[in-house]
């Protein structure tokens, strides 16, 4: 039987996370203000989101950034999450190539959206933010942010 399924080891789960930006040869177009339709400011984004989360977004130079341990520390309840290979894929397009998906909905709230709610819940919490708010589509996002906010 083909091996299908593939675990990092819980030492293996990154420690940091990966700022594509960093290695982008072209950047792409800076975020705008939509009053002065000038790049936006990192302070013009702390009503809205944590600061530490305002300057990791507009951080073009950084390739890593560290999770906290806090945050670590919730991921490892559902972390590694598998990584599949996808056979019958592979058959069906009649190619040579491995194709692997990573299976998300391993997490408590069922999807990937969990991965940024916890640290966005934590750098609000860090901040003394003691409401947050959003908006849902079909509720994976909804549901990732009441779970990690309730910690």
């Amino acid at each position: 039987m083909k091996q299908k399924r593939f675990f990092l080891r819980e030492d293996q789960i990154p420690r940091q996370w990966y700022n594509i930006q960093a290695d982008m040869p072209v950047k792409p177009m800076p975020m705008l203000n939509p009053a002065t339709r000038q790049p936006v400011k990192e302070e013009e984004l702390y009503p809205i989101f944590a600061k530490e989360l305002c300057r990791q977004e507009l951080d073009t130079g950084h390739r890593w950034f560290d999770i906290p341990e806090e945050v670590l520390e919730q991921y490892r309840y559902y972390r590694s999450t598998p990584l599949v290979r996808a056979y019958g894929l592979e058959k069906a397009l009649g190619t040579p190539a491995h194709i692997y998906f990573k299976n998300e909905s391993v997490s408590p709230v069922g999807s990937h959206k969990l991965n940024s709610a916890l640290a966005q819940a934590y750098y609000c919490k860090k901040e003394g933010v003691k409401n947050v708010t959003t908006e849902t589509g079909a509720g994976q996002w909804g549901t990732a942010l009441s779970y990690a906010a309730r910690l």
